[in-house]
């Protein structure tokens, strides 16, 4: 069951949230379902270079809020703001309405080698740059280890290498327990455009399980942690043009 689901499907209301949070009757539903595909689709293409790992949205009456999780934040925002405000003349073309609202969060990955959608970015790029895709694999689990994951699994699939006949391969380092509903899985999947072809990628990141009352009992201890132990906190840039 757990190698046939999708991850962050099978957790919805358990440990995983939606990505879209709106609610719409049966004849605004698809309109709005292909406007949240057309946005991600134009964030993806527009910040291709800066990191995206996830685009949420939320609607409020005619208003779209964005948030954008990026690994580097400065090149989504820009200078004076001047990033987020060309995304939104974007996004308002894309969508055929230039007098949409539409806000623009940006908020920054804590830990950036621990994100599933990062990993996959990171390995799809260097296997477009051929190399060996064992050796992208290692160093990808290797820097997860590094950031503090309980487990990591990477699947490659594909003519890997070259070679003439497409096979799967896949490495995993610590436990990834698909079938446990409380484990925190990060998953993603992503292709990769080699000149022998397309190789499909997927990363499962196991970051531990999420027992209700967990996260209150995290803070109330965190006052008895050394300042300089205390992870640091997620920079968030707040889009306010549009507030009158």
């Amino acid at each position: 069951m757990g190698q046939k689901i999708h991850p962050v499907g099978f957790r919805l209301g358990i440990t995983q949230e939606h990505r879209s949070l709106w609610f719409a009757d049966s004849s605004r539903y698809p309109k709005l379902l292909q406007e949240d595909y057309k946005i991600r689709k134009y964030v993806a293409k527009e910040l291709s270079s800066a990191g995206i790992s996830q685009v949420r949205i939320e609607r409020k009456a005619d208003q779209i809020d964005l948030q954008v999780l990026t690994a580097r934040p400065g090149v989504v925002v820009g200078r004076g703001g001047a990033g987020i405000e060309k995304l939104r003349e974007g996004l308002q073309k894309e969508l055929g309405d230039t007098s949409r609202q539409i806000r623009i969060n940006v908020v920054e990955v804590a830990r950036v080698d621990a994100d599933a959608a990062l990993i996959a970015e990171y390995v799809q790029q260097q296997l477009e740059k051929r190399v060996s895709f064992r050796r992208v694999v290692r160093q990808a689990i290797t820097r997860a280890q590094k950031s503090g994951v309980q487990g990591i699994k990477i699947q490659v699939s594909g003519r890997l290498n070259g070679a003439e006949i497409a096979r799967t391969e896949y490495t995993r380092e610590g436990k990834v327990p698909l079938h446990t509903l409380r484990a925190d899985i990060d998953y993603a999947y992503t292709t990769a455009q080699t000149i022998y072809g397309i190789l499909g990628i997927k990363v499962w990141v196991f970051k531990g399980e999420i027992i209700p009352g967990q996260e209150r009992v995290t803070q109330e201890a965190a006052p008895n942690v050394p300042p300089r132990r205390r992870q640091q906190r997620r920079r968030q840039f707040e889009d306010r043009s549009n507030e009158g």
